[in-house]
């Protein structure tokens, strides 16, 4: 009796396999949709997986400095930014992403310890678009401990930075353009 009840489950459950895999043949994979409450946890979990297991209870070892904060923020800005967007709540590419980049200011990712943020900037984290900054030299681990800091400092941004953060981010070449026709037009050359 066991077996036969077991088979009626795995049939049940065969049927709604196959029908969520016609569904999504059907409407096709889009990184336009909303993740589903399933596939954002599933994003979650791979980036708490992406720290290993040695590197979860390490501290920051670089000090916090107004030194190492102002040169993370300008690291930040110019590497990161266009997937987080300078107020680490998501930029352009990261809106557009499959998953979406996380909102950094959150508990999400307050919460991380910092060995678990330091090995998601440097190594990266599979299935998710977030790249390895990384490259093993001590100047790398560095740069990503102090983009620990910076991390942490986020939630408490100030507008000034921002406008610096701002003035950092990379530029296309039309828009250093309009940059240079607006500068000579505030000087009276054009």
């Amino acid at each position: 009796m066991k077996a036969r009840a077991l088979l009626a489950v795995a049939i049940v459950l065969a049927f709604f396999v196959a029908l969520l895999a016609m569904r999504r043949v059907r409407d096709g994979f889009s990184a336009r949709d909303k993740p589903t409450h399933t596939e954002a946890a599933l994003a979650r979990v791979m980036r708490r997986w992406a720290a290993p297991a040695n590197m979860r209870t390490r501290t920051n070892p670089v000090p916090l400095t107004p030194r190492v904060l102002d040169a993370a923020r300008a690291h930040f800005a110019d590497h990161c930014a266009a997937c987080h967007g300078n107020d680490g709540k998501g930029g352009d590419l990261g809106k557009r992403m499959y998953p979406r980049t996380p909102d950094m200011t959150l508990a999400a990712t307050q919460s991380l310890s910092d060995g678990e943020l330091f090995s998601i900037v440097e190594n990266g984290v599979r299935l998710t678009g977030m790249p390895s900054f990384g490259d093993g030299t001590s100047a790398s681990a560095r740069d990503s401990w102090a983009l620990v800091h910076f991390i942490r400092h986020l939630p408490k941004l100030t507008t000034d930075e921002l406008a610096q953060m701002e003035r950092l981010n990379p530029k296309s070449p039309a828009e250093w353009q309009r940059q240079a026709d607006e500068d000579a037009f505030l000087k009276g050359q054009r």
